[in-house]
């Protein structure tokens, strides 16, 4: 189809013929000559027959070296020339009646493969014929009617002189109405006042100032940005006699700047935890109020419990149970928002929400749709507050991330005037696609962390076991930050002798693994302290434990939780063991790399335990070495984990300073004091696992523990059995007696049969009575079941049955043999 085209004074039509288009520029006006890499002519128009008189057919195929008048002004002539791209310069040209022309000329050199003549020279045979009037009629037109920007022309007195058609549509005046009016008289805002210093700045420069403005123009309907030039216009002396002002209205790069600069913004804000509530908050506190005037992430409420998202997030029938997660707004307080953070609200089916949902595909809507109005119409509360507010339009965007749908992001406007537009619904749904993946993340996250707590919760003592020794609290805080739940722990142990245990220990690593290692540490330990190691003893033989599991974990399949730095696998894994005696009040303490326990005496002083210097489990070749120290009775033990000094900014020497401080304060209790050691020493969110276990000292009178040297003779059994029976009797323990009684004799006859000299009976009353006979020997005895005609091997059989538990331990000269009973309560 053909279009017309003003040409002259009238109208002709031209299609896509090339004799059409070449009447209609005039191809003959131009001279235009093709020439060969070798300077031989290949093509001759019109216009070059009527500047030079020559035919196409008695060039063509002809040097064109022979046209010169004269050599081209450049050295060596034509063939120099190859190395340039373009070459423009006067020639003289020789006529075909022998004239010499002195012509113009504009050169280009076509790169070597182009699909045309090597040389394209072209001269206008109109260029230098005067026709000013055209001209400056022109310039004039073109300057008023210039559809590429609003310009303006200002004199010295920066008052306007002239302004074109898009000028007068921006500011809604004409010309005539603008004329002698200085800019900030044109536009009474800021933006006026800044171009009018711009201008002046030319002035008295003479150099071209820029500037951006964001504004709404008299003339219209919302805001444009505006890209300002200002520049000199000068006489033909080079003085200044006015400034041109030219307006580039460049709104749509302006927003796509502005989506980009939020784009990049979200992704440095949004995620910035692994927490569902602070992710949704993000996503609003990044859209308020550069997108919207108010944003509400809301939830699905079956998230809150369920391990995994419901396989049909929108019920068919509504209704629609969402918890608000997160709102901002540009009102204080946030008083558009119909639901309160936290609470569950029902969006029936036919709702914005409800459908965004349903469909899976964001939406758009103004006050004024019938589906916005039919939700309103059930709502009289978001009716009211709409209204209230002058709420004009809203988007619902869903928020999905991996397949799975996780709620709804609501977007409102109504302190801005503008509508959404498709751009802004395109933007709110790229970020809330960001937001949903770290939301999606978090949610993983939290599941995750939770089934690891549980885990490490489950593996650690629920209670802490009955026991004189001491009196105990503890604490166990798992990490808050992204590194999960590591491997920190701690038990009571109580052993034989009235003497207990207390073990803290660190799993290098975080996440299941790391709990699932810890709990094997822990019944390791436990195993161990059952057959009542020494304490040094029992740290070398779980250093074999743990260095065997490095090996089994080292030679597992690639990807197993032993190649990934989470494990047992990573050297690392620390253990502190004491084992305290009620009776001796001695403390004996052995450490595995772990950090050294604190003493608080009954007077107050705090003193850490000099222990010596000893690697993390696993790492081998170097022994462990005990410590011995005498606890006065009301002492305290403080055992932790490095997350616990380590918190205060990684400082270990400020950590071990604040400990120390808050023990040293008075406590109602101890579950009192390791609250405030906690809140002393840890922030709210503490980026590694703490243990903490406190243990308050007692001590066995004397009057409570009863001691025999029996002689290595079979005549002492009696004599000792007489005065265990004595003893029973102050202690008012008749009911023991009997059993008591067998016990003392087999252990004692035992002793003097197969062991060494020296011989020694003990009794402990506390709790229980215990009932230990040590010799000098270091063979133990073992339960064996008799046969029918055995004469022996019947005696440990009858203490095991009669007592609640037994058992032997070595010392350093010997062993002992103990029994415990259960007294009755009365």
């Amino acid at each position: 189809m053909e279009q017309p085209v003003t040409v002259g004074r009238g109208i002709r039509p031209f299609g896509e013929a090339p004799e059409a288009f070449d009447a209609l520029v005039g191809a003959s006006l131009t001279a235009r000559v093709s020439v060969d890499e070798h300077g031989i002519v290949t093509g001759w128009n019109a216009g070059a027959e009527r500047l030079l008189g020559y035919s196409a057919g008695e060039v063509t195929g002809h040097r064109a070296a022979d046209l010169l008048a004269e050599p081209i002004p450049v050295r060596g002539g034509m063939p120099t020339l190859a190395g340039l791209p373009r070459w423009n310069g006067d020639v003289a040209l020789r006529h075909r009646d022998g004239r010499k022309l002195t012509v113009g000329i504009l050169a280009h050199h076509r790169p070597p493969g182009a699909d045309a003549p090597a040389w394209l020279i072209v001269s206008a045979l109109t260029g230098r014929q005067p026709r000013a009037g055209l001209d400056e009629s022109l310039v004039s037109w073109s300057f008023a009617q210039s559809p590429c920007c609003a310009q303006a022309i200002y004199d010295t007195r920066l008052r306007l002189r002239r302004a074109n058609a898009d000028m007068e549509r921006s500011t809604a005046l004409t010309e005539e109405e603008m004329r002698g009016l200085r800019v900030s008289e044109i536009i009474d805002d800021d933006a006026g006042l800044r171009a009018e210093r711009g201008m002046a700045r030319v002035l008295r420069t003479g150099e071209p100032q820029y500037e951006e403005n964001y504004l709404r123009a008299p003339g219209e309907s919302h805001e444009h940005a505006w890209s300002v030039f200002m520049s000199a216009l000068r006489d033909h002396e080079g003085t200044v006699q006015g400034v041109c002002l030219s307006a580039h209205d460049m709104t749509e790069q302006f927003w796509a700047r502005k989506r980009l600069q939020m784009i990049a913004e979200a992704g440095r804000r949004i995620g910035s935890t692994l927490d569902v509530t602070r992710t949704a908050q993000e996503l609003a506190d990044v859209t308020v109020p550069a997108l919207a005037d108010f944003v509400s992430v809301d939830l699905l409420a079956a998230l809150d419990d369920a391990p995994e998202p419901p396989a049909r997030a929108v019920p068919e029938d509504g209704p629609l149970l969402l918890r608000r997660a997160a709102l901002r707004s540009v009102t204080p307080g946030a008083p558009e928002s119909a639901v309160a953070v936290g609470a569950v609200d029902s969006y029936p089916a036919g709702s914005l929400p409800y459908e965004s949902l349903r469909t899976g595909r964001p939406a758009l809507h103004e006050v004024t749709d019938p589906a916005f109005a039919a939700w309103l119409a059930r709502e009289p509360a978001r009716a009211a507050r709409v209204r209230a507010f002058g709420v004009h339009s809203v988007m619902t965007v869903p928020l999905t991330a991996r397949g799975t749908t996780l709620g709804v992001a609501f977007f409102v406007r109504h302190r801005n005037q503008e509508i959404f537009r498709y751009d802004d619904l395109v933007l709110a749904g790229e970020l809330a696609a960001r937001a949903a993946v770290s939301i999606d993340n978090a949610r993983r996250f939290a599941r995750e962390r939770a089934t690891a707590v549980t885990l490490q919760r489950s593996l650690l003592p629920r209670r802490l076991p009955r026991q004189a020794a001491v009196e105990v609290a503890s604490r166990y805080l798992p990490a808050g930050g992204h590194a999960g739940v590591g491997g920190d722990w701690f038990d009571v142990i109580p052993l034989s002798g009235a003497r207990v245990a207390l073990v803290v220990g660190d799993v290098v690593g975080h996440g299941l693994h790391a709990s699932a290692t810890m709990g094997r540490l822990r019944t390791a330990v436990r195993t161990l302290a059952d057959i009542d190691l020494p304490c040094d003893e029992l740290l070398t033989h779980l250093d074999d434990l743990v260095a065997r599991l490095n090996t089994e974990e080292d030679d597992g399949e690639p990807g197993t939780a032993g190649s990934t730095g989470t494990s047992s696998g990573d050297v690392g894994d620390t253990c502190l063991y004491a084992v305290y005696d009620p009776v001796s009040r001695h403390c004996c303490l052995a450490g595995a790399g772990h950090p050294v326990p604190a003493v608080v005496s009954p007077d107050g002083t705090v003193d850490l335990v000099g222990l010596p210097a000893a690697p993390p489990l696993g790492v081998g070749g170097l022994p462990y070495e005990a410590t011995e120290v005498v606890l006065p009775e009301g002492s305290l033990l403080a055992l932790y984990t490095n997350g616990l000094i380590e918190a205060a900014d990684g400082d270990l020497d400020t950590g071990v300073h604040r400990l120390r401080e808050a023990l040293a304060r008075p406590a109602d209790s101890l579950d009192a004091l390791c609250d405030r050691v906690l809140t002393a020493l840890l922030p709210r969110r503490p980026a590694d696992d703490v243990a903490l276990l406190i243990a308050r000292t007692r001590a066995l009178d004397a009057n409570q523990v009863a001691t025999w040297a029996v002689p290595a003779e079979p005549s002492a059994v009696a004599h000792t059995r007489k005065g265990v029976v004595a003893q029973l009797e102050r202690w008012g323990l008749s009911d023991a007696v009997f059993v008591t009684e067998l016990v003392v004799s087999e252990l004692v006859t035992n002793a003097i049969r197969h062991a060494e000299s020296p011989i020694q009976l003990r009794l402990i009353h506390d709790t229980s009575l215990i009932c230990e006979v040590s010799d000098g020997g270091s063979t133990a005895p073992h339960l064996r079941r008799a046969r029918t005609y055995d004469e022996g091997g019947r005696g440990l059989l009858l203490v095991a049955q009669l007592t609640e538990r037994w058992g032997t331990r070595q010392g350093a000269t010997g062993k002992t043999i103990w029994a415990e009973q259960t007294l009755s309560r009365p």
